[in-house]
């Protein structure tokens, strides 16, 4: 874990002006659209998640294929967000490269085992044993966090300072697993010793230790670019020498909460470059959605749907320094 000292300073750094500036308007992009399971003649589909498809390649590789599936409250949502599939892929391949380390990438994002139809938004990744608990770090107080926080003073059984507020940050970035459900259901936030019994003492002590410090650096290169990394997810699995492998996604807008530093100010909700843009809609009185009843979540209208992809772009070429138009 980073020492809190330089934690601390991590929302202040860069401004808006840092590399990566604003983002190309939505308009300039060609728009890419795969809100259905594509079918590929070459590969077997081997499983579906809310967004993700998975294809058997060979004995030792799979194909990942990230559609424009957006999903909120355990919902996958009739309205898909165009181009986010690409997005995400682009995201992902930036930071597995930028964090350097083991992860399950096994070829180019134009790796020529890669359809035609799904280039830019698949990737030929190693068969794992994946690991069944969601890694979280959180940096700031958000989300289920913070209604865990007002619960019960702590996070996932981390105690907390009292008088934290929505979007406070965190003493240090802190470990807060959940299990990982079946799609329709709900992740289980769970505490470490949860963990350590389900999984065994020394790989949950190794989750914990690779979540927080890839939290850590990828906070401080945000930070570098005027963006606060709040939260994030990560999926680990273990390769045939039992190694622990960083796999599935890796710090997208769909897995992290992203905000601009310019502005940030804890006791209220921050903007994001992330879907909780969509998910501030859905309960907002505009939807007339009810979440706690039994009704799926409404369509999105034409400008969250925008705004959504505008948002998710404007992450990538931020963090990235990179132009999405560019992308594969």
């Amino acid at each position: 874990m980073a020492p809190a000292s330089a934690w601390r300073g991590a929302h202040s750094a860069a401004g808006p002006g840092a590399a990566g500036g604003g983002t190309v308007g939505w308009v300039a992009h060609p728009i890419g659209l795969l809100d259905v399971r594509p079918s590929l003649s070459d590969y077997a589909h081997l499983a579906g998640g809310k967004v993700r498809d998975l294809y058997t390649i060979d004995d030792e590789h799979l194909l990942l294929v990230a559609s424009d599936r957006i999903s909120a409250y355990d919902h996958v949502l009739d309205t898909p967000i165009p181009d986010k599939g690409r997005v995400l892929t682009a995201m992902s391949v930036f930071f597995f490269n930028e964090l350097g380390g083991y992860n399950h990438l096994a070829g180019p994002p134009d790796d020529e085992r890669i359809p035609a139809e799904v280039l830019g938004r698949a990737l030929v990744v190693r068969k794992l044993d994946m690991v069944p608990v969601e890694c979280v770090a959180r940096g700031y107080l958000t989300g289920s966090g913070l209604a865990d926080y007002q619960r019960t003073g702590a996070v996932c059984g981390v105690q907390l300072p009292d008088g934290l507020v929505e979007a406070s940050q965190l003493p240090e970035p802190i470990f807060t697993p959940a299990t990982k459900a079946v799609m329709g259901e709900h992740d289980e936030n769970v505490d470490f010793a949860t963990v350590v019994e389900q999984l065994g003492q020394d790989l949950a002590v190794k989750l914990r230790e690779d979540t927080l410090e890839i939290y850590f650096r990828a906070a401080s290169f945000a930070a570098d670019r005027g963006i606060i990394l709040a939260d994030t997810k990560f999926e680990f699995g273990l390769d045939a020498d039992g190694n622990l492998v960083l796999a599935d996604e890796v710090l997208t807008p769909d897995s992290s909460r992203y905000w601009p530093a310019e502005g940030y100010e804890p006791g209220r909700v921050q903007p994001s470059f992330d879907k909780q843009f969509v998910r501030n809609w859905l309960t907002s009185a505009e939807s007339g959605w009810d979440r706690a009843g039994d009704t799926p979540p409404p369509p999105l209208p034409d400008e969250i749907v925008e705004a959504t992809r505008a948002r998710y772009i404007e992450a990538y070429e931020r963090i990235s320094g990179l132009s999405f138009a560019d992308w594969v």
